[in-house]
């Protein structure tokens, strides 16, 4: 299993509980495929760099999982397939990375 990293944005036209329900619906796919999440983070409504189908806002997720390689294609397929998602970025994160988003994670949570 490699570990990975997954940035999505949804639309902002989204109330709350339907961002939340979105997120829900992307951790329930990475749940029935065998993939373990390890930190999820809601960044909230950000300011886009540039315009995405009209619009200039979007609510950022972030999920960080380890999964097999295979299963990153199920999941791009799902947010192409999800008219809420505006754009997704999945990286495999290597060994250094991983490391600094476990001390990131120890360091927030200590704050």
């Amino acid at each position: 299993m490699n570990q990975y990293e997954t940035v999505f944005i949804l639309t902002p036209v989204l109330s709350d509980e339907q961002m939340k329900e979105a997120v829900n619906k992307f951790k329930g796919i990475l749940a029935d495929n065998g993939a373990e999440i390890i930190n999820e983070e809601l960044w909230g409504l950000k300011k886009l760099a540039y315009s995405i189908e009209k619009k200039s806002t979007g609510f950022y997720v972030m999920l960080e999982f380890k999964a097999q390689p295979e299963f990153l294609k199920t999941l791009e397929v799902q947010y192409r397939r999800d008219e809420r998602v505006l754009r997704y970025l999945t990286v495999k994160m290597e060994k250094y990375a991983a490391e600094y988003a476990e001390k990131r994670r120890t360091n927030k949570k200590e704050a």
